[in-house]
């Protein structure tokens, strides 16, 4: 299994396990809320039809114990021959717009006196059904059941007793025929196509209900006892709402209070709730936890993907690139670093690699400056004693009697002798190398030194020399001689190679750590692709060199702990530059 998938199966198994138990543990804490929420508002809304109904009842009383002790209402004792009390009765029920639909008062033998209707009165009014009794303080009243019919035509008939001012007991009563749509009225508001509204009285029977309720024959009188809660006062259930609904109810019930002094019926409103369409909304928050939860996982997959890639592709092009390097061929090209761990991993195994490949690189050269060491040492023995054989012999030969022509050879033998013999002497110098002894030294004065002693050859040539000396502090431990050799060979190759008429700048600037010295000129510079193997060995450009002094150079440089590079010159020429640690 590749560290690609092992990442990103832990990146997945990390991340989306919790997501997914966060978002379940959400759903459910959300979902719990949401329906005692639900349950709450259907139980305030039975407890607030409770409180209305009730209000109306009590304001019913209220006129039935107010009205039966006025003082017209002792005109049914005459019979009312004035029309005073009947005139009365016309009068509230026109004042109260509809709410009553006729107003009686009937004497002891149940015969209409006055009524608000004048086609009613001297007819005969039945007892009717007794229905409730309620006791309000100092008086008492009765309802009868609400007339069987159509919903228009229904009402409550409100009794309440007349008793003589002089007496004489009861004289009769005082019948509020209340409009029972107005109550109804009240239900149907509160009531939706998915939540009803039954009303049911002490006995269990249906009091009132909401419209789709009536369109369901659910009318007042039928006996509805299965519905009454199972347990007093208000709260919540669940049941199965048919035949009433069409689906499980949420069934929200509220036990009447009352109204001010008015105790109240005793009924018990119900408020029954489609529970599909109560949580409905609980329906679509799954779905949108649904939908959250696979956006999650998705975003998670996609981070995981990127995020195993980004810490397994530095790791795979490590792998690759040293299983490349290790191979036959050309090395290949370094891999990108990446960031934090990995990527210093990447750039120290590339030091690692770097620093094998500068040792290979020096070990090499040291093998060759070794090996020529041996044969340069083997050539001044071998070859010397030759020249100088050849040298003495043409010395000779100046004093012997010669023709022009031969005068002329031995000059020639003389001349050629004579630069074997500083070539061998190059050849020595240039591969006698030893330790650095490095003492304080002001490389500022070395600069000047070497600048001074290749003054001459360099006004000779016509190239201009200047120091740039900006070091703060030009102070170095290192061996003056070898790095006196260095400036002498990089400024005499720049002398060598310039033509008549250029410049070149010798500079030193510093840092806290480190020196750095500068050799720029305005000649024809470096090739980008020879500035890394000029330092190598036999390696040169300028016609009669032999390839050693920028080696040497190198090599003298990095016995000191620094290093050397070809650049471009900002004159536009080559420019070297040697850094020495202090």
């Amino acid at each position: 299994m590749t560290i690609r998938r092992i990442l990103l199966m832990a990146f997945l198994l990390v991340s989306l396990a919790p997501a997914a138990l966060l978002t379940v543990l959400a759903f459910y804490s959300t979902r719990a809320t949401m329906l005692e929420e639900i349950e709450q508002g259907v139980r305030r809304s039975a407890a607030s039809v409770s409180s209305d109904v009730d209000k109306i009842m009590f304001e019913r009383l209220l006129n039935a114990t107010t009205w039966n002790h006025l003082e017209v209402m002792q005109d049914l004792r005459l019979g009312d021959v004035d029309k005073r009390l009947s005139g009365f009765l016309s009068e509230i029920k026109l004042r109260y717009g509809g709410v009553y639909r006729e107003l009686h008062a009937v004497d002891m033998a149940g015969k209409i006196v006055a009524s608000s209707s004048a086609l009613r009165i001297g007819q005969q009014l039945p007892p009717g059904k007794p229905w409730l009794r309620a006791h309000l303080p100092g008086d008492s009243v009765h309802l009868q059941s609400p007339a069987a019919g159509p919903a228009a035509s229904r009402s409550v008939a409100i009794r309440s007793d007349i008793l003589s001012q002089f007496g004489e007991g009861q004289i009769g009563e005082l019948v509020l025929e209340v409009d029972w749509a107005q109550v109804e009225h009240v239900l149907d508001l509160a009531a939706t196509p998915t939540r009803q509204i039954l009303v049911l009285d002490h006995e269990g029977r249906v009091a009132a209900a909401s419209a789709g309720l009536r369109a369901r024959s659910v009318l007042q009188g039928r006996d509805a006892s299965s519905w009454l809660p199972l347990r007093p006062g208000a709260g919540v259930e669940t049941r199965d709402g048919r035949p009433l609904l069409d689906d499980a109810a949420i069934m929200g019930y509220d036990r009447s209070r009352g109204f001010e002094r008015f105790p109240g019926f005793g009924w018990t409103y119900l408020l029954l709730q489609s529970r599909a369409e109560a949580l409905a909304p609980v329906q679509h928050m799954a779905w949108i936890f649904a939908g959250l939860m696979a956006a999650i996982a998705g975003i998670v997959i996609l981070v995981s993907l990127w995020v195993a890639g980004a810490i397994a592709r530095p790791v795979i092009a490590l792998t690759e690139f040293t299983r490349r390097y290790l191979g036959p061929g050309e090395p290949p090209p370094i891999p990108r670093a990446g960031l934090g761990e990995l990527g210093e991993l990447n750039r120290s195994f590339m030091q690692m690699v770097e620093d094998l490949q500068q040792s290979q690189k020096t070990l090499s050269q040291a093998s060759k400056l070794a090996a020529l060491g041996e044969i340069t040492a083997l050539l001044a023995h071998e070859v010397r004693t030759p020249l100088g054989i050849l040298r003495s012999s043409a010395q000779m030969l100046r004093t012997e009697p010669l023709s022009a022509e031969g005068r002329e050879l031995q000059q020639i033998i003389e001349s050629e002798t004579e630069r074997l013999n500083r070539l061998v002497t190059s050849l020595l110098d240039s591969t006698r190398t030893r330790p650095p002894h490095p003492a304080p030294t002001n490389l500022h004065a070395l600069i000047s030194h070497a600048a001074t002693l290749l003054a001459a050859q360099a006004r000779d040539c016509g190239i201009a020399l200047k120091l740039d000396l900006r070091a703060g502090d030009p102070m170095l431990d290192c061996d003056a001689e070898q790095i006196t050799q260095v400036l002498l060979n990089l400024i005499m190759n720049a002398i060598q190679i310039l033509p008549a008429g250029r410049h070149i700048v010798i500079g030193a600037t510093d840092t806290p750590d480190q020196l750095l010295l500068s050799v720029d000129d305005d000649g024809p510079g470096v090739a980008e692709e020879d500035r890394h193997r000029i330092f190598e060995p036999f390696v040169f450009k300028r016609e009669g060199g032999i390839g050693l002094g920028l080696a040497v150079v190198r090599q003298i440089v990095r016995s000191h702990g620094g290093d050397i590079s070809a650049e471009k010159s900002t004159l536009g020429g080559a420019c070297f530059r040697v850094w020495l640690p202090r």
